[in-house]
Order: structure tokens, then sequence, then C-alpha cells
């Protein structure tokens, strides 16, 4: 399916599945089916239809990915729906470790969140995390849209990091992510990639 990045991911229309795949698979397998069913009827989640050694699947549901939304430009109500759904998880607890609309569905027509996808990184933690994440998401694929950031932050209603802890826990992530490369694939286009994207991170500014 257009979109996915780690993992295989197919549709029929009616469910879809998801294979896990590099370090730490079966890990990452168990953390999203205990998210899913721990989440279902609290926020906007994917309902849970079976969970094998290598693949969980889900119901399918229609809706809008929030990037296409963003290139058809429509970063306002996306970014302020985007921070209006992380303060609702975040009152849970948790974070999701992915955060972004590269994996969030939307309605096209009212642009409320119909599922965030992908909650095989979730885990207890600091909300920079997500806030960061979502911003870096913004910075790296749609840097047209930086300016648009402050509805994110503004719908999110809540403290919003310096931009400091923002960067840094930016940069953090995507360290965890050269190492995530290269333990699946020691020296290939991965950990090429992610070495030039702590690169480019580290020269931004606000």
């Amino acid at each position: 399916m257009e979109h996915g990045y780690t993992n295989s991911t197919v549709g029929d229309g009616a469910l879809v599945v998801k294979c896990y795949q590099g370090p730490d698979a079966a890990v990452r397998l168990r953390t999203e089916a205990r998210f899913l069913r721990r989440l279902r009827r609290r926020m906007p989640v994917p309902k849970l239809h079976a969970v094998t050694d290598t693949s969980v699947s889900m119901h399918y549901i229609p809706g809008v990915h929030g990037q296409d939304l963003l290139d058809e430009g429509h970063p306002v109500e996306v970014l302020a729906e985007c921070g209006r759904a992380l303060s609702r998880l975040h009152r849970m607890g948790f974070v999701h470790g992915d955060y972004g609309p590269q994996n969030m569905l939307f309605d096209p027509e009212t642009f409320k969140a119909v599922a965030i996808l992908d909650w095989e990184w979730a885990h207890p933690g600091r909300p920079v995390e997500d806030l960061a994440w979502c911003e870096w998401i913004v910075r790296a694929h749609h840097p047209e849209h930086v300016p648009h950031l402050r509805h994110f932050f503004e719908a999110y209603g809540g403290p919003v990091p310096s931009w400091e802890e923002r960067h840094a826990a930016m940069l953090n992530r995507c360290r965890n992510l050269l190492d995530f490369a290269a333990r699946w694939e020691p020296g290939g286009e991965g950990e090429k990639l992610w070495r030039q994207r702590i690169d480019d991170t580290a020269d931004w500014v606000a």
C-alpha cells in the first residue's frame, strides 16, 4: 500500500494485513497489537481482526492519507487535526513514537482524523517526542508548510517545548532510525539515508 516504509502492507478493501520486517519485528508486532486493543473505542484506530507470529490484520478504514491532503493544499486543516488528536492521545500517558500526517487518514470533507496508524513504536514517553516528530515530518517532506506548524501547536493546546528541546528530540529519533537501518542492513541505502537526514536536521534553525 502507498506510504508504507518499514513493513509490507497489503489490503483488499476489507482487511489490511501488515507483515513486520527488520530488527525487533516480533516486538513491534506485539506492541502494535497491544495498542490497537487498548485504544479501541478511545481513539480512531483500525479494528484488529487477527494476529499471527508475523502479521497483524485490521479492518480497512476509508480515508485520505494526511500527506496527500498536505500535497493538495490543506495544511491548516490537517495540522490542526493532528494537534487535536495528539492532545487526546497524550492525556492517556504515552506517545505514538512515529506521529504525524504520514500515519493518519482523514475524512476529506470534514478533515477529521478517521484513523491513526502504525502503533509499533508506541511507548510511555515524553510528549516532546511526538510533537517534534510531527514537526520533523513537515520540515523534511513538506517544507512549504512549515509556516502552518503554528496551527498544529495551537490545536494541541498544551505546553510547547522550546525549539532546542524539539530539535534535540528530532535528532534523537533520527539517530534511533539510523541504528535501526544499520542493524537491518549494515552499510545499506537505509543507513546512508538516515546519516544524510541527521546532517540535514542538524542544520535546521527555528
